[in-house]
């Protein structure tokens, strides 16, 4: 078996690959240079060091010529890449071409997870006001009015039940938040740390009970603009949102007047429709609003679970051949 990789994938996951298929053949790409000869190479794997530097709407250049040689290789059938999600236009080029595309799934969900309750800890502390007084050398304590409630209290509705949705909820409950799933099936029993289930057309009964609600869930069909002005309005006064999922999940001119009105409690939101953000953004300067870059993932471990799950797909994957 014919492996694409990363110059700098094959150096730091050579071994390991090596070690879990003996036998494979690495055939690394330079960010510059001339580029090997595909024909043979059945497999690609898409590495986060080839996506430094862009976005998933402006890609490197070193990211674009990878892609380009996947693409122009004729024997190329599956492809292994960094990311939970696979909704990038580049992977549904390659599905256009009867390439497999297949995403690692719960590689990024200890980070993914942490940064949401993260999100979710600051907003219920008040830190963005907190901050805010910093900035003004202002003492100004959050009792009274502007008291925290008692998460124990509350519910977190976490649309996305999957490695990423289920870490959240393992997190979650640590605080006693009660947390309630979201996904396209319900039939089967909740995951572990989830109270119920429910599917995704039983989102609106649901909305009306949350105190949080946390977007974990894939952009498809059926979750693009799911959160739009009629599902916001039907959300409790003082819900707060935490979105570490995709931008078009949710229907942003919807979310910032929601936000200006002070119907919602505040957001921390780590994707938007389009990335960067513009610098002119109104939702930078929102006090009740917390911008992450899309970071949830990032984290020093990420790279060697992907390889890990890379490792333990080429072996299914030549066991079958």
């Amino acid at each position: 078996m014919r492996v694409l990789l990363s110059d700098i994938a094959e150096a730091r996951h050579g071994a390991r690959i090596r070690a879990a298929l003996p036998g494979v053949v690495l055939v690394p790409v330079a960010p510059e240079g001339p580029l090997p000869e595909t024909a043979g190479i059945g497999l690609a794997f898409v590495t986060r060091d080839l996506f430094l530097g862009g976005t998933r709407f402006r890609l490197t250049a070193r990211f674009q010529r990878f892609v380009d040689l996947v693409l122009a290789a004729p024997d190329i059938r599956r492809v292994q890449t960094f990311s939970a999600g696979t909704d990038m236009a580049p992977y549904q080029a390659m599905r256009a071409k009867g390439i497999e595309v297949v995403g690692a799934s719960g590689a990024s969900a200890p980070t993914v997870a942490q940064t949401a309750i993260t999100g979710l800890l600051a907003l219920a502390r008040r830190l963005p006001r907190v901050m805010e007084a910093q900035r003004r050398h202002a003492w100004e304590p959050i009792y009274g009015e502007a008291e925290p409630p008692d998460l124990a209290s509350q519910t977190a509705l976490i649309i996305g039940t999957g490695p990423i949705g289920q870490e959240i909820a393992r997190l979650a409950a640590a605080f006693g938040l009660r947390s309630v799933g979201i996904r396209r099936e319900a039939a089967a029993p909740p995951p572990p740390h989830f109270a119920a289930v429910a599917p995704y057309a039983g989102l609106q009964q649901w909305l009306p009970r949350a105190n949080w609600l946390i977007l974990a869930c894939p952009l498809s069909e059926i979750t693009r603009n799911l959160i739009d002005a009629a599902a916001l309005a039907r959300l409790p006064d003082g819900t707060g949102l935490v979105n570490v999922s995709r931008g078009g999940v949710v229907e942003e001119g919807a979310l910032l007047a929601a936000l200006r009105s002070g119907r919602l409690g505040g957001a921390f939101v780590d994707v938007f429709t389009e990335e960067p953000l513009p610098p002119e953004s109104p939702f930078w300067d929102l006090p009740n609003v917390i911008v992450s870059p899309h970071s949830a993932a990032a984290g020093d471990g990420l790279a060697e679970r992907v390889a890990a799950i890379f490792c333990d797909n080429l072996r299914r994957w030549a066991a079958k051949a």
